[in-house]
């Protein structure tokens, strides 16, 4: 595999799971963590402040993933790319 399409697979990664974090985001914000804890508390005995703290957490260590493993390396292959 060259370095032009594993450039670009790290872009494409780094776009999709973009736009999944912000359409799970968009769907905690309009539809508000009450929504989705009711559909989530019908398969997990978990309390709403515990549930908020996890969906916190979660959005954070997604968004951190996406950084570390699709546009850091992508970010790593434009540099080597060019030089």
């Amino acid at each position: 595999m060259d370095i032009r399409k594993l450039t670009r697979f790290f872009l494409w990664c780094t776009i999709v799971n973009g736009a999944c974090l912000i359409v799970s985001f968009a769907a905690f914000a309009i539809g508000g963590t009450d929504f989705v804890y009711r559909t989530h508390g019908k398969w997990f005995a978990v309390a709403p402040e515990t549930f908020n703290a996890i969906l916190y957490l979660f959005l954070g260590l997604y968004k951190i993933a996406i950084l570390v493993f699709n546009l850091v390396p992508y970010v790593a292959l434009r540099i080597v790319a060019k030089g």
